[in-house]
């Protein structure tokens, strides 16, 4: 049970806190040091886990074995206003969460490489699922997190920079946006489903987005 929970949990969690702490460290070293004065800059993960983004509904995709698994923690305050160069700058910090994420799962694909020539086959097998997992993991949350829906990176990204009134009230609108994504993945779909149709274009564009990348790493 204990193994089982390293395994499934594990790579997730440390995917997850990885990302947060990647915006963090980005926005601290480009002058902005909110995260390290409210003590998010650090490794200890009872700091950024959020009961549901990080646990409940990770648990709950592999339970519905929904073909996909995401999550969040809890989000690194950021303070772009004091970036050194705002617009560029927000662009990078934005983008960090992602390429930690991507890094993460070249990293893990990897030591999987290496991994296999264990001859120990109980550690073997345990640790390549847990590398396995840790590559799925870390391109799932990079694909997710470049949707362009607030509060996702990929809105600050392609929006956040713009002195557009209108740009900065789409990526302000956090909690809406969260709701908006919850519904277009599964309550939508669901009553779609109802009517006998299958039409989930979210949760197609995360599966089959994230099964090209994975296979293109192990």
């Amino acid at each position: 049970m204990l193994i089982s929970a390293l395994v499934n949990f594990g790579p997730i969690i440390i995917a997850i806190i990885m990302h947060e702490l990647a915006h963090g460290y980005a926005a601290y070293l480009l002058g902005d040091n909110t995260a390290k004065v409210y003590g998010r800059l650090s490794f200890n993960p009872i700091r950024h886990v959020d009961l549901f983004g990080t646990i409940l509904l990770p648990l709950m995709l592999i339970l519905s074995k929904a073909g996909f698994i995401f999550g969040w923690a809890k989000p690194v305050p950021v303070n772009f206003n004091n970036l050194r160069s705002p617009r560029r700058d927000l662009i990078i910090v934005a983008s960090a969460g992602i390429v930690m994420n991507i890094v993460l799962a070249l990293i893990s694909a990897g030591i999987l490489y290496l991994w296999s020539h264990i001859e120990h086959p109980f550690i073997q097998g345990v640790g390549s699922l847990f590398w396995v997992n840790m590559v799925a993991f870390n391109i799932v949350l990079a694909v997710f997190n470049a949707i362009p829906i607030p509060p996702l990176d990929g809105s600050k990204i392609l929006f956040g920079w713009m002195n557009n009134r209108y740009a900065q009230m789409y990526v302000n609108a956090g909690g809406r946006g969260s709701i908006f994504i919850i519904l277009i993945i599964f309550i939508l779909p669901m009553i779609i489903r109802y009517f006998g149709y299958d039409f989930n274009p979210l949760g197609w564009y995360l599966i089959k987005t994230s099964r090209f990348l994975i296979s293109a790493l192990i």
